[in-house]
């Protein structure tokens, strides 16, 4: 059980990034060799898809879009350094970069440069590492699959009458509404912008580090007063 109510930072900034992730992921389906970029299931089902159709080109933009994925969840690592989910500006580091990241994956996929989608799930790798336990509950923006089993669990255990964790099913609703919410603006975004959709989830995620970077600065500012 949550020990204690989500704060409102967690409920928005968890939404914010979900929706991100769920729009990246819509242009990748669509624009990138229905590539997967925020979960690495569908990459490495197409490796091995293409790995056995002796398809060499194709198997190694797999390879670099699950090693650059990979990088990005190191890059997060090491900014970060640390599990459980606490206020410290370090994730509005990662944020920014990751803007600046999905910035320069829309140049070179709009200007037809390889490399493009490996920068897109360098992103998204930097945003899934930031997954961190808060009061029990794990939480991930990028992919919805422990999510929807979670919520799945939640409601068997709901109707053979178990008590379920309201709290921690209702943030994970949220999550999950967000990625789906971002993938049908990202789809609709690139039926009618192409590539440079990639630049709505960066200027979000952008807004969303520089916004938290201020609002850890109030908050010490506040709790230095109040010493």
């Amino acid at each position: 059980m949550l020990s204690k109510p989500i704060a409102a930072w967690i409920l928005l900034g968890g939404f914010i990034l979900a929706a991100a992730a769920g729009a990246v992921n819509a242009v990748g389906f669509l624009g990138v060799h229905h590539q997967a970029l925020s979960h690495m299931s569908g990459p490495l089902t197409l490796l091995g898809n293409e790995i056995a159709r002796a398809q060499g080109a194709a198997a190694f933009r797999a390879f670099v879009v699950i090693a650059a994925f990979f990088f990005g969840c190191v890059t997060s690592a090491l900014i970060l350094r640390q599990g459980a989910l606490q206020l410290g500006r370090r994730y509005g580091v990662v944020l920014i970069i990751e803007s600046a990241t999905l910035a320069t994956a829309w140049w070179y996929l709009d200007h037809g440069k390889s490399g493009g989608e490996g920068l897109a799930a360098f992103a998204c790798g930097l945003q899934n590492a930031m997954a961190s336990s808060y009061s029990g509950a794990v939480l991930r923006t990028t992919h919805m699959t422990g999510i929807v089993t979670d919520l799945g669990i939640a409601l068997g255990q709901g109707l053979r009458g178990h008590a379920v964790d309201l709290r921690r099913a209702g943030l994970y609703s949220l999550l999950l509404g967000g990625f789906v919410i971002g993938g049908i603006g990202g789809s609709f975004g690139y039926i009618h912008l192409g590539f440079a959709t990639l630049l709505f989830p960066s200027a979000l995620v952008g807004i969303a580090g520089f916004g938290y970077i201020l609002f850890t600065l109030v908050s010490d500012r506040r709790h230095a007063g109040a010493l």
